[in-house]
């Protein structure tokens, strides 16, 4: 979604931009190349931080990507002196760069050690997790992460498997998935996405101190200041439309750009499936009321 982006960040007023998920540098270079006279990336996953390093490394001294999950973006600021910001954007969830890298276990489409960080240099793997956790919180969050009904059942039968053996693959795991899950007739997508999107956002704490974020993302932004969130599950998007609506509603002079999430277009989606369920939110700075 970078036409959107640039649409509701609009770079061109120059300044300081943050992108808090680097990612492959794509949205960075769209910044820089648009009028950004400075941008700071940041991104918790270090194989991101040296693709985007040298995607922009042609932009020379303007630009810094920071090895640093994007809740530490107050810290990341202080430490470069930076108070005020003209943009920060956040293209939350996982990236098509994580999901079709082999060995880092976000996709079951191969056989992968069970691993699903997004930083490889902290925190325990989702074979470390699942093989620690009871059965009732498994299933809890299988419920709440995947919204999955069959949660239960699922989590009974990888308590279960894991008796027998260590479930170290995803092959393992999304075997143990499908055959948990009763089949009936044709099914729109893989009975274990859900399980799937569920154990990664937990390994990841993806949910965790985002409404703090985009609180900490809002108060840095100087007058006129924009910043976008892009999400693609409705946990996320349901954290950033209330936390949205709470900071307005502060009065310190946020105004939500975006009555209604933008989605991306017929085109986007035939060229990048997986952005079919991206949804861009915006806001801006003006004078308190």
């Amino acid at each position: 979604m970078v036409a959107e982006v640039l649409e509701h960040l609009e770079p061109s007023r120059g300044g300081v931009f943050v992108d808090c998920t680097a990612g492959l540098g794509g949205h960075a270079r769209a910044l820089l190349a648009g009028g950004a006279s400075r941008l700071i990336g940041l991104d918790r996953d270090p194989a991101a931080v040296d693709a985007a390093r040298n995607a922009l490394k042609d932009f020379g001294e303007g630009v810094e990507i920071v090895h640093a999950d994007y809740r530490r973006l107050n810290a990341v600021l202080d430490e470069r002196g930076v108070t005020k910001v003209d943009g920060v954007l956040a293209d939350l969830g996982v990236s098509s760069m994580q999901l079709d890298a082999p060995g880092r276990g976000f996709s079951f489409r191969q056989d992968d050690p069970l691993d699903m960080r997004m930083d490889t240099t902290a925190g325990p793997t989702a074979a470390d997790a699942i093989r620690d956790v009871g059965e009732r919180e498994l299933a809890d969050l299988i419920y709440e992460f995947g919204e999955e009904r069959h949660s239960r059942r699922i989590a009974r039968a990888i308590v279960a498997a894991r008796e027998r053996a260590p479930i170290t693959t995803t092959g393992q795991l999304a075997d143990i998935v499908r055959r948990a899950i009763p089949r009936k007739g044709y099914m729109r997508i893989d009975p274990a996405t859900r399980t799937f999107q569920a154990i990664r956002i937990w390994v990841n704490r993806e949910l965790e101190g985002l409404d703090t974020f985009l609180g900490d993302a809002a108060r840095r932004l100087a007058m006129n200041g924009r910043m976008a969130v892009i999400t693609f599950h409705s946990l996320e998007d349901r954290v950033a439309k209330h936390t949205l609506r709470a900071l307005q509603a502060e009065d310190f002079g946020l105004r939500i750009r975006t009555r209604r999430p933008v989605v991306p277009g017929e085109a986007e989606i035939e060229r990048n499936p997986r952005a079919r369920s991206a949804k861009l939110r915006a806001a801006e700075i003006g004078r308190a009321s």
